[in-house]
């Protein structure tokens, strides 16, 4: 066996030493479950306690906006009686620019309170960014890991803007090229330092994020006297949707729809050297979100508290060209200039208010900083030197990494809807795979993580497979 094969058994030890002793073998159950809601309850700070940290670290409550000039276009694109209204959560209010700060904060609150010197986290870069901005408030080291270039060393704009932000607030930024050296050399940082894993998927990065489905729910409610139809969140590693919705719940906002958006980038490999720098978005589209869907435990730590499928109601793609369009109009007609990934969930929300009657309430649930970087024209810029064309058309033509197509007009934009039982199907086929038998508890489990508990589809699905449930 190798040194990099004997090292990397170790993981499992680094990681606990790393999350201060948290053993995430006790929530293990028989077979394929675990108990996720102790899991949860591991962050030992209720919702009111982390909302006061949050606030003393320059996190939430951020504005709420109406976007009036886009819900007139609505207006006019829609039939009589229809043409929801539009609410922006500018989450660009934060510190560090982004809603990854809530969920960075609870992570290094913690970290500083058990004494560590310093956090690691690995990030395209946002978050890296938010847990630098909060270290950096906490008096903590920070290292950030970030997956920056192809084997050419040629770096995306976008992503070398976040590494800047990272070293703006004081991080120490490790640069890797494409491929599996950034959970390698993340391991080794943490083998080495003994800092505290502020990885995105841990309870403590959720649990930061549910202020936000909190704050959305008490703010509708307040301005608007119920709580909001639709939420739409830009879709990634699952966090987003996950806290979002649990923070709604919590309020009692139950029947909220919460729909996860993505750039549509299927065809394109995530982890390919050719195909890194062919894509025009390095978060928030279907190479993340596709895979974390249906095997949300491929992350840094053995169990990820982001379950994205127990908690998205509907899931819609928008091409890399709309966000585009949609960015550089939110800026031209509402004031607002805000980075094209976090406008993903706004692209599609527009032309699916004018499918809902106009007494419904759709959120956009959050906005991001821009910069030099990560603006659209120095995005297309990059494409076409990359080779992409681009062009004005039908995004329709859209060919993800061979052709980007900007909507001529706002009629233009659409989005398409993805199958929920196809997706529910594909995570019930890698959590069964070579299994013949399982627990009532695996049962009950399956049926949470598909959020199918009051239905019979994960039985039907189990009865087709031929797998039996014992007890």
């Amino acid at each position: 066996m190798g040194k990099v094969e004997e090292f990397l058994k170790k993981s499992s030890e680094i990681m606990k030493r790393s999350l201060a002793g948290v053993d995430y073998d006790k929530f293990e159950m028989k077979n394929i479950s675990f108990d996720y809601e102790s899991l949860m309850n591991l962050v030992p700070y209720n919702i009111n306690e982390i909302i006061k940290i949050q606030r003393e670290y320059k996190v939430g409550g951020t504005p709420l906006y109406e976007l009036e000039n886009i819900n007139k276009i609505v207006k006019k694109l829609s039939k009589p009686g229809f043409g929801a209204k539009i609410l922006l959560k500018d989450e660009a209010n934060n510190a560090s620019g982004s809603f990854k700060s809530r969920r960075a904060s609870l992570s290094i609150f913690h970290a500083k309170k058990l004494g560590y010197e310093g956090v690691v986290a690995e990030t395209s870069g946002n978050y890296g960014a938010a847990v630098a901005s909060q270290a950096a408030q906490m008096n903590l080291k920070v290292i950030i890991v970030q997956e920056v270039f192809d084997s050419k060393w040629i770096g995306q704009p976008e992503i070398l803007e976040k590494g800047r932000a990272c070293e703006a607030y004081g991080a120490e930024v490790w640069q890797m090229t494409v491929g599996p050296e950034l959970f390698y050399w993340t391991l080794i940082i943490l083998n080495e330092t003994g800092y505290f894993n502020a990885s995105l998927y841990t309870p403590f990065a959720i649990k930061g994020i549910e202020t936000l489905g909190y704050e959305i729910a008490n703010d509708v409610k307040e301005k608007y006297g119920k709580f909001p139809d639709y939420v739409l969140t830009t879709h990634a590693g699952g966090g987003n949707i996950t806290g979002t919705k649990r923070g709604l719940i919590s309020v009692g906002a139950k029947d909220t729809k919460v729909i996860g958006v993505s750039v549509d980038l299927r065809g394109l490999h995530m982890a390919s050297d050719r195909d890194f720098n062919r894509k025009s978005f390095t978060t928030g589209h279907t190479g993340f979100g596709v895979p974390f869907l249906v095997k949300p435990d491929r992350t840094d730590v053995p169990r990820n508290a982001a379950r994205a499928l127990r908690y998205i109601d509907d899931y819609f793609l928008v091409s890399q060209g709309e966000v585009f369009y949609t960015t550089i109009l939110l800026a031209q007609i509402e004031g607002l200039e805000r980075g094209p990934a976090g406008n993903t969930a706004l692209s599609a929300a527009i032309p699916f208010a004018t499918k809902l009657p106009d007494d419904k309430i759709i959120v956009v649930q959050e906005t991001e900083y821009t910069g030099a970087g990560k603006h659209p024209y120095a995005q297309l810029t990059f494409a076409r030197e990359m080779g992409v064309e681009v062009i004005k058309g039908d995004p329709n033509d859209n060919i993800p990494g061979k052709r980007i197509v900007i909507p001529e007009d706002v009629e233009n934009l659409r989005y398409e809807e993805l199958n929920m039982n196809e997706l529910k199907i594909s995570y019930l086929k890698h959590n069964i795979e070579n299994i013949q038998e399982i627990t009532k508890d695996d049962l009950n489990f399956l049926k949470q993580e598909v959020n199918e508990v009051e239905s019979d589809f994960v039985e039907r699905f189990l009865y087709e497979k031929g797998v039996k449930i014992n007890g």
